[in-house]
């Protein structure tokens, strides 16, 4: 299979051992938190290495008092944005990896039932308005009077489960708009038609997923896939 640079397929043994195992049908809710934890971190891991520099910060001692250099992320200013729901199944595993805290926001998006297309109804990415630009913005260029200075430089975007891709468009838009330079999204699952999708929204994108599926049904839902992710995720089987 052929793919966009900026798309990247994991090879590692364990994760793909551990995505054999949530195709499943007989894996428990629990195993699947696990497994769905599991396969972000290294997902994260291979990710970051890529996507992340190290950075100089100061000085510090050891329990020893010998001196040695501090070292940090570039970007510092890294955000997490999961969408809900199946989404927040990957937050614990990537906020663990960070050395530092960041801010975690959500995105609320849906799949309209006929259509498959995206619908947003929650979205609590912070806006704040450049201050000399509010205070006069007729003095300066107006694409900075809408400045946001809340925008982090790099968003993480998750999601489990990239089918036909509409979701994570919006999304990736959502943030692109919010004012991130960059987006890396990291997803378990994706459908080659959907994955595709996702990395064309915008060069800024780096997408990491686990494995691609061919097929995705008339329902929306990859084949063979893991079924519906965020049911088996929050034990809704059967809503």
């Amino acid at each position: 299979m052929s793919l966009p640079p900026n798309i990247h397929v994991s090879t590692h043994p364990c994760l793909q051992a551990k995505l054999s195992q949530l195709r499943s049908a007989s894996t428990s809710p629990r195993e699947t938190r696990a497994l769905i934890h599991d396969i972000s971190s290294i997902l994260g891991v291979e990710a970051f290495a890529k996507g992340l520099t190290v950075t100089k910060t100061g000085m510090d001692r050891t329990p020893l008092g010998a001196e040695y250099e501090t070292q940090g992320i570039d970007p510092a200013d890294v955000a997490l944005v999961p969408i809900l729901r199946s989404g927040l199944g990957m937050v614990e595993a990537l906020n663990s990896l960070l050395p530092t805290p960041v801010p975690i926001y959500h995105l609320g998006l849906f799949r309209e039932k006929i259509t498959l297309q995206p619908v947003e109804y929650y979205n609590n990415l912070p806006f704040h308005r450049n201050e000399l630009s509010a205070q006069s913005p007729a003095l300066l260029d107006p694409s900075a009077a809408t400045t946001n200075t809340a925008a982090a430089t790099l968003a993480v975007l998750l999601d489990p489960i990239i089918a036909t891709g509409a979701t994570a468009a919006a999304a990736i838009q959502l943030l692109r708009e919010w004012g991130v330079q960059r987006v890396i999204m990291l997803s378990v699952l994706a459908s080659e038609e959907g994955v595709r999708r996702a990395a064309g929204t915008w060069e800024g994108v780096e997408v990491w997923v686990g494995g691609v599926d061919g097929v995705v049904n008339e329902k929306g839902m990859i084949l063979p896939g893991v079924g519906d992710i965020g049911d088996r995720l929050f034990v809704a089987i059967g809503k």
